[in-house]
């Protein structure tokens, strides 16, 4: 039967599964695969697994307890191998790489922040602060029958939006990456100018939300700062 892997861990990590369920309906049996230096924690992996709110929750919830005893490699949802035996030589062949990956670990966990601003908010900005927008602008609404005026207008208010929220992110991650050994940007999606995880050391946690608190409230209502965590690290494995 196929293999379900949920994590990576050293064997000296305490493996406290007691009370946990694995993926799967029924739920399956979690168990470890052990070598010399690294363990994986598995079960048997459903015939159909879909990614629904009772089989994300169970991955979730070992993750969680395992991030609670020690440093963990948690795998992406899904991943699945042929047996024990495949699971153990990937622990052997890649032990060196994944034991250097643990200790880069040691002692953080994952932050990922979001950041949008008020589209309305941002157009009125523009206008208030750029003559040549203004000036179109006021042009299209006196009824200038110049019919390329709504596309310069919109050229550059589009350029306009990009150096600002481009200057924005980076004002963000100036101010929070001191309090991060890592971090990871992915492209930025519907309205938010910001995508970023973080990982951030346990003794600078309090200083790093602190830090993003503050930023909330400089920054004010017409921004929408989403921070999720603490979280396994998954950004940085």
């Amino acid at each position: 039967m196929a293999v379900y892997v949920y994590s990576i861990v050293l064997t000296t990590h305490p493996q406290r599964l007691d009370g946990l369920d694995g993926v799967g309906d029924p739920p399956t049996t979690l168990r470890t695969v052990h070598t010399e230096r690294l363990s994986a924690v598995v079960s048997d992996a459903p015939e159909e697994l879909r990614p629904k709110r009772r089989d994300l929750g169970a991955h979730q919830a070992v993750q969680e307890r395992l991030m609670a005893d020690g440093t963990v490699l948690p795998l992406q949802f899904g991943f699945t191998t042929t047996d024990d035996e495949a699971v153990r030589a990937v622990l052997e062949d890649r032990a060196d790489e994944f034991g250097e990956r643990l200790r880069a670990l040691e002692g953080c966990v994952e932050y990922h922040l979001k950041a949008a601003q008020d589209e309305d908010a941002l157009l009125r900005q523009i206008l208030q602060e750029s003559d040549e927008a203004r000036e179109l602008n006021e042009a299209i609404r006196n009824g200038s029958g110049n019919p390329e005026l709504p596309l310069a207008l919109g050229e550059l208010v589009s350029q306009e939006v990009q150096a600002r929220q481009d200057q924005l992110a980076a004002g963000v991650l100036g101010a929070l990456r001191g309090f991060a050994r890592e971090e990871r940007s992915s492209q930025a999606t519907g309205n938010d100018f910001l995508n970023v995880s973080f990982l951030v050391d346990r003794d600078n946690e309090k200083s790093f939300l602190s830090e993003e608190q503050g930023l909330a409230k400089e920054l004010g209502e017409d921004f929408d700062l989403r921070l999720l965590g603490p979280l396994p690290a998954y950004s940085f494995i």
